[in-house]
């Protein structure tokens, strides 16, 4: 009698496996089935892919340089009595920037002067003795030896004369020196000695500095393997070089001008120079600039901007956003790049969509969200 109930409590748990297994759960267990919460887009930023030109630079870091830069210095000992330039301001060849006193040496030109004027009254009186000498000495009645030394003094005036007038142009030539003029059209600088100080042509400091602005030089350095492609650019024609600030933005455009005669073997290095008309006057001696070489320009290359190239443990790749908003991870392959645009030379083409930010919270088979882009939008599922 005790087996009925346990068959029964038996029959009564298959019949409720049964039913379980054919409705899935038993009513009073059964719960609403909750709607799944779409995916979460990840936003980011992209660009499209497109052709263009796309030029290849090499890039340094460079110092503005004087065309042509000038210390004047006193090339005699006295006193500056004026001066008559403005510091700061442009100077004309041949100005006269620092008067020094001339009285001394505007004595000794006279000095010099007299001495020729004496010398040259002996040599007057020596040519009549010489011709009486001649004379007499033709009728019989004077010496030979007295004509001979007649002629011997009178050469030996002649050579005092000339000494005479040796001392005559050197003291003119000092003369000239209490006049400081500038040798070059440039800007004066800061006085480097003031009115009333006695200069000497021993000093080293000079009186005041001169540099040429207009043209301007840009010296830099470059890695020595840079050599070969801009000497073989150089001879299809004239190289571009371009100054910016620190901030990278350009200043001015210039002519790469000279490659040193040597590498510098403790840098590596090799320098150059370019040449600036500077005519609004942007670059100052002095200055630390960055410089770009335009080496050459790739035409209608496939481009994106340099962000979009990722380097993984596979190699180089991008992200390309696809229409549904899923991301592929792809493989490329990148030729020339420069601060903003890397050309890829295979794994994707023009028209595809490549994120340029926020490749960090990514990977391949996220849904993303391309920000600030609304041609990339309309190409995109909603």
């Amino acid at each position: 009698m005790r087996k009925w109930p346990v068959i029964g409590v038996l029959l009564l748990g298959g019949g409720v496996a049964v039913y379980s297994g054919t409705t899935g759960s038993l009513p009073f267990m059964a719960k609403s089935a909750a709607p799944r919460p779409p995916a979460v887009r990840v936003p980011v930023s992209a660009a499209e892919v497109q052709r263009m030109d796309v030029p290849v630079y090499l890039d340094g870091i460079g110092t503005v340089q004087a065309f042509n830069s000038v210390v004047a210095k006193s090339r005699v000992d006295s006193q500056i009595v004026k001066m008559n330039y403005s510091e700061g301001k442009d100077v004309r060849a041949g100005d006269v920037l620092v008067e020094i006193d001339p009285r001394p040496f505007q004595a000794t030109l006279e000095q010099a002067q007299a001495t020729k004027l004496k010398d040259e009254a002996h040599l007057t009186n020596a040519r009549l003795d010489l011709g009486r000498a001649m004379q007499l000495d033709s009728v019989g009645h004077g010496s030979k030896q007295q004509a001979d030394t007649s002629q011997a003094l009178v050469s030996q005036l002649v050579a005092t004369v000339k000494a005479d007038q040796a001392m005559i142009d050197m003291a003119q030539t000092q003369l000239g020196y209490t006049r400081i003029a500038s040798p070059i059209d440039g800007r004066a600088g800061t006085k480097l000695v003031d009115i009333g100080n006695i200069v000497r042509a021993t000093d080293n400091g000079g009186v005041v500095s001169i540099n040429q602005l207009h043209p301007i030089f840009v010296n830099f350095s470059l890695p020595a393997d840079s050599l070969p492609p801009i000497r073989a650019r150089l001879k299809e024609g004239e190289i571009t070089v371009t100054a910016q600030d620190a901030n990278g933005s350009d200043l001015a455009n210039g002519k790469l001008s000279v490659i040193d005669n040597q590498i510098n073997t403790a840098t590596g290095t090799i320098t150059y120079k370019a040449t600036f008309d500077n005519n609004d006057e942007v670059l100052w001696p002095g200055q630390f600039v960055n410089v770009r070489v335009e080496l050459d320009v790739r035409r209608n290359v496939v481009a994106v901007p340099v962000t979009a190239v990722q380097q993984g443990p596979d190699g180089t790749f991008a992200f390309v956003v696809g229409p549904d908003r899923k991301v592929l991870k792809r493989v490329i392959k990148v030729g020339e790049v420069n601060k903003t645009t890397a050309i890829i030379d295979d794994g994707i083409q023009t028209g595809d969509l490549v994120v340029t930010e926020g490749q960090y919270r990514i990977q391949a088979g996220t849904t993303v969200d391309v920000q600030g882009n609304p041609t990339a939008s309309r190409t995109l599922a909603p």
